[in-house]
């Protein structure tokens, strides 16, 4: 639940300060958890709900806003899925998720909080645009060019 939080403030403190929020409104609302889903999947909303709201708070603060970019029209991407035909190198690997790990986090704040609710909490485009306040189309813009400027710097 920690990583969810860090994935999406980029900020240990803010982290650390979100998470327990999280727990403490878990615990204060035992009572309306139905086993609709599994409890991890429960607390889990409630903790990308809480780390967003913190976001959301933290703009306003600054004065930072989401760049609405629905008046633009960008394909799909077109890249196509190729098998590696190298032997698997676990080691190398785990270097690799690290090294995505560290530059996403230098990743602007609106490409980072897409690309990381799209790949890691499982979100489609149509959710993160309902949680975030934006268009699906922003979303998928967003997720779009968070990528290829993360493919940019992992070069």
């Amino acid at each position: 639940m920690f990583n969810v939080c860090m994935r999406i403030l980029n900020h240990v403190g803010e982290a650390e300060d979100v998470l327990q929020e999280a727990f403490l409104d878990a615990f204060n609302n035992l009572h309306s958890f139905r086993n609709q889903s599994t409890f991890g999947a429960w607390l889990k909303q409630i903790v990308v709900n809480r780390a967003i709201n913190h976001l959301r708070s933290r703009k306003s603060r600054s004065g930072l806003q989401w760049v609405d970019l629905d008046s633009q029209r960008l394909g799909e991407d077109d890249g196509l899925d190729v098998a590696d035909t190298e032997p698997f190198d676990e080691d190398g690997i785990q270097l690799e998720v690290d090294r995505v790990r560290q530059t996403m986090q230098g990743l602007p704040e609106g490409y980072r909080v897409v690309l990381s609710l799209y790949l890691f909490e499982g979100y489609d485009h149509e959710e993160i645009g309902a949680v975030l306040g934006i268009s699906e189309t922003t979303s998928r813009t967003q997720y779009m060019r968070a990528k290829k400027r993360l493919l940019e710097l992992l070069k």
